[in-house]
């Protein structure tokens, strides 16, 4: 019964540096809030406020295994929770356990408090089928390059192309897999969006 507590109280804060320059973000769950402090501002949201969260998968060059998740109030605010932390100039270090015990924990004290928050995953349907219309655009054009290069008999620029091709089938192929459009509920939250 204490392991249960003491795996609830490690989940109940959370801090990160979203950037090199600037405060920490910090934020705790209390019994009935959640506390945010994020430079200058701060703010209490009960549970219930809460209007909806979005979990997705955010690389970036510095940190290719960044996690997001966005949570908005009812009263129009939202804030931004990150994966990751700025350390030095050429940094970024992961904070996986922190963020996935903060993320399942504020879900745990959501459907405690009875909240009917929108529960989403992935990317906006509209942004995702941008991002497939332009993969689609794109495997046609790089197509179209390998049969020309075939044709003339160019074949290390065909190989260059089939190499380019899954170079960017790898990176690119676990961030469209990962944040495919989904509702989901309190009890299953996403492991793939949560490190």
């Amino acid at each position: 019964m204490q392991d249960s507590g003491a795996e609830a109280a490690a989940g109940a804060s959370y801090a990160y540096k979203a950037s090199l320059i600037g405060s920490a973000h910090r934020f705790e769950l209390t019994d009935e809030r959640l506390s945010w402090h994020i430079g200058g501002r701060s703010g209490l949201w009960r549970y219930d406020e809460i209007s909806a969260i979005r979990l997705s998968f955010r690389p970036v060059s510095m940190q290719q295994h960044r996690f997001r998740a966005d949570v908005s109030h009812t009263g129009g605010g939202r804030i931004a929770i990150l994966s990751t932390s700025w350390q030095t100039a050429a940094l970024m270090a992961p904070q996986d356990h922190g963020f996935r015990a903060f993320v399942v924990e504020l879900h745990a004290r959501m459907a405690k408090a009875g909240s009917r928050a929108e529960l989403t995953a992935g990317l906006g349907r509209r942004t995702f089928a941008a991002v497939l219309a332009f993969l689609a655009v794109l495997t046609v054009a790089m197509t179209g390059l390998l049969i020309r290069a075939l044709m003339i008999g160019e074949f290390a620029g065909a190989l260059f192309i089939i190499g380019f091709a899954a170079l960017f089938a790898w990176q690119v192929g676990g961030f469209v897999r990962c944040n495919k459009p989904q509702s989901y509920s309190f009890d299953h939250v996403p492991k793939a969006l949560l490190p």
